[in-house]
């Protein structure tokens, strides 16, 4: 029997230091493409460790740097196009409320386990929000908590939603009323999330599966469906930003990337469709009414 190798990372909430590290790695660049002068005192030692730890965790940072620019550019659209109220779920150590241009009026709704709001007050201690921003620590997993949220986020609309690295950590049962809630009780114009497939799931298993299972934050999420799973509960893609060809764009793709990309040109059009399907930015928005119940 293969021993289990011992796991930086010891629950769920760790992973907030690990992508704030990679923040701050990207920030510290001369070619920085955001700057966040904060992720390095959120993410610390112990981030710095996890990202170190992590089989390949400093060459394969380059999707949480997409990941970032992507919604940074994405939220602004949306502040732009009339937002008025950002609910950020899961937020972590996420601080675009105090490192991006945004309306004074703007309202931001910073939700997270009561601990990782505590850490993060406490590390952002003497620093001044660009917006309206409120905290709200609260047990998502809990149905009337989570839609006493949601009911009091709907109170200043148009509302945009964020569950940025949160889907990929719950089960199916999970995101469906998830998804109901967001669409019925927050009634979000946009819902913006990052979004993995089957295939992205068997790539990074291979490499830290174990890990991330003896830290008690094992990958789950990700629909064959892409983003047509959400349909039944009301949404419908708006917009897709594959990582893949973002990274391009950005100047931010892995090792041998271009190679790689050129080689995926030999492939049938059907096959290179796919691949920029693998991992991506999602932004949806509201269609009819869902098509049926979940409990």
């Amino acid at each position: 029997m293969t021993d289990t190798p011992a796991s930086p990372i010891r629950n769920v909430s760790d992973t907030a230091l690990w992508v704030a590290i990679c923040r701050a790695r990207e920030s510290e660049r001369p070619d920085a493409i955001f700057h966040d002068p904060y992720a390095r005192r959120l993410g610390g030692a112990r981030g710095e460790a996890i990202l170190r730890g992590m089989p390949g965790g400093t060459s394969t940072a380059w999707p949480i740097v997409v990941r970032t620019a992507v919604m940074d550019e994405i939220v602004s659209a949306c502040v732009r196009d009339g937002a008025k109220t950002v609910l950020n779920l899961a937020a972590g150590l996420d601080a675009r409320p105090y490192r991006m241009a945004l309306p004074a009026d703007l309202r931001w709704i910073h939700v997270d386990m009561p601990e990782m709001i505590e850490y993060f007050r406490t590390g952002m201690a003497g620093e001044t929000p660009r917006c309206r921003l409120e905290f709200v620590a609260a047990d998502l997993r809990d149905p009337d908590v989570r839609r006493a949220v949601f009911a009091e986020a709907a109170t200043e609309a148009p509302v945009l939603v964020i569950t940025e690295g949160l889907l990929i950590y719950l089960n199916e049962d999970d995101v469906a009323p998830l998804a109901r809630d967001l669409r019925e009780i927050a009634r979000a114009r946009w819902w913006l999330s990052d979004l993995a497939s089957p295939t992205l799931l068997k790539m990074m298993g291979r490499k830290w599966a174990r890990r991330l299972e003896a830290g008690n934050s094992p990958f789950r999420f990700a629909p064959a469906a892409g983003t047509a799973y959400f349909e039944p509960f009301g949404w419908r893609e708006i917009e897709w930003r594959s990582s893949w060809t973002e990274s391009f764009r950005l100047g931010r793709t892995m090792r041998f990337g271009r190679l790689m990309n050129l080689l995926g040109k030999l492939r049938s059009k059907q096959k290179q469709a796919e691949s920029l399907r693998i991992s991506g930015i999602m932004l949806l928005g509201p269609t009819a009414a869902p098509t049926h119940e979940t409990p």
